[in-house]
């Protein structure tokens, strides 16, 4: 990746992609996105591809692209293995193969030393009592693929529920992880290049109701450097075994024995749209370097808080927020619909009484 690539291509034409772009573009980089229909909000912004039974949209993105990234980790291995053989495709096959597959992440985990929940790979009721058995109560029974923001998950408290699991999420693969208990939930994204050059954000708190996410504060409270330096070691070590090129997005339990990895993302996350506003340099913007061969921008904090609150289902009072001081308001252009992320609110603020006082203005946003 000696030469700096110009034009991207995306796998995907939603969010995630529009605001890549967004950073993007004014670094002279053109997108161009592969997705399903024209109302998606990635496909206003550059040259569009739409899938269907043809491959030929799938082949003019790929001739126009100098190099191609991804928005999901559910995105087809197969794929990008076929890609990746004309048109270098980042991050590469490995960390989307070991990302997509719980059992496969958590292997990796352990390769590593990187501590996590312990769990079992469960394909049939019998397999799963035994699981509860050695594995014990309470604990999340998860789908190995897919499932996000909370779905493909149920939590087992009590041995009378084990059929019902199995009879609403099970029939194919799952996991069942021993439940952590953790005093919050906290997440890290690092980026890395083909030159090995590694950054890290702060460590930042996550708070979800109903399995998604609702808001985060950048960076988290309390935390010592010593949190913040084991959270870069994990993050080093996944980014050098994956060969990782890109945003790599770590999710954790901060637990009284230290962090614990949840489960990680090869892609730009939901957890660091605060960037946007509260960094020196966005998240996009160091994927967009990352991969075209461009040094990596600083990740220092511009205030010394900020924090980012999800619009979920409907868009709300947003007016209000186009008037109110270090707000900012991001909408992607979507249709109003339960539990679908239809935008996000950031903050940046100088204190925590500021940053508190401004999330009770924006009350309304929240759960």
């Amino acid at each position: 990746m000696a030469n700096v690539a110009n034009k991207i291509g995306v796998l995907g034409a939603g969010q995630l992609g529009r605001m890549l772009a967004q950073s993007g573009a004014p670094l002279g980089k053109e997108f161009g996105f592969y997705g399903v229909s024209e109302n998606e909000p990635a496909a206003q912004l550059g040259h569009a591809f739409f899938a269907s039974k043809e491959t030929k949209s799938l082949g003019d993105l790929v001739t126009f692209s100098d190099v191609i990234t991804y928005e999901s980790e559910n995105t087809d291995v197969a794929l990008v293995r076929e890609i990746a053989k004309t048109t270098p495709v980042y991050p590469a096959e490995k960390s989307l193969y070991m990302s997509q597959h719980r059992g496969r992440e958590k292997g990796l985990f352990d390769q590593l030393n990187i501590p996590c929940a312990p769990y079992q790979i469960v394909d049939s009721l019998e397999s799963l009592q035994q699981a509860v058995e050695e594995i014990g109560l309470p604990a999340v029974l998860k789908t190995t693929t897919e499932g996000y923001d909370g779905k493909g998950q149920f939590v087992l408290k009590e041995s009378t529920q084990i059929e019902q699991a199995w009879a609403e999420i099970g029939g194919k693969e799952l996991v069942l992880e021993g439940f952590i208990d953790f005093q919050r939930e906290l997440s890290m994204i690092a980026v890395r290049n083909a030159n090995n050059e590694h950054v890290y954000y702060p460590l930042v708190q996550n708070v979800h109701h109903e399995g998604i996410l609702r808001y985060t504060i950048a960076p988290a409270r309390q935390v010592s450097e010593a949190l913040q330096q084991q959270a870069e070691g994990y993050m080093q070590g996944l980014l050098d075994a994956l060969d990782h090129v890109g945003v790599l997005t770590l999710e954790l339990f901060d637990t009284l024995d230290g962090l614990v990895a949840n489960e990680m993302a090869p892609r730009v996350h939901n957890s660091g749209h605060w960037t946007q506003d509260g960094a020196v340099t966005d998240q996009f913007e160091n994927h967009v370097r990352a991969i075209t061969g461009m040094p990596l921008g600083d990740t220092s904090v511009c205030q010394p808080l900020a924090a980012m609150i999800n619009i979920i289902g409907k868009t709300g009072p947003v007016e209000k927020v186009q008037n109110m001081p270090n707000v900012f308001l991001h909408l992607y252009g979507k249709e109003e619909r339960p539990n679908r992320k239809l935008g996000h609110i950031n903050i940046v603020a100088d204190s925590e009484e500021a940053l508190f006082e401004t999330f009770k203005a924006l009350s309304d946003f929240l759960p």
